[in-house]
């Protein structure tokens, strides 16, 4: 009996592990849609041969957005819930702001 016990309580926490993993990733998923979505609608901006934005308007806005593009991208991530630091970079954010990402983005 105390064995069964034993077993049914290891087979509880397994199951609670795999809930709380199954939650993480539907959040994740949820945003990465998100994004997915935000990203296409952002690629129908119509484009020349040579791969610059047709508008004149837009091609200017490149121009200044290539010096700070890479910084933009990691504020952007880290502001739609993901680690940017190098100790779980890429991870969803679960427990509020990172000090090692907010700490990198100050740099």
């Amino acid at each position: 009996m105390g064995k069964v016990h034993g077993e049914l309580g290891s087979l509880m926490l397994e199951v609670k592990k795999l809930v709380e993993e199954n939650q993480r990733l539907l959040l994740e998923n949820e945003q990465l849609r998100k994004i997915l979505k935000r990203e296409s609608a952002e690629s129908r901006v119509p484009l020349t041969p040579a791969g610059k934005a047709a508008d004149p308007v837009l091609a200017g806005k490149e121009a200044i957005d290539v010096v700070g593009e890479g910084y933009d991208n990691l504020a952007r991530l880290y502001h739609e819930g993901f680690h940017i630091c190098n100790v779980y970079y890429g991870h969803l954010r679960t427990e509020g702001d990172c000090l090692f990402c907010l700490s990198f983005l100050n740099k």
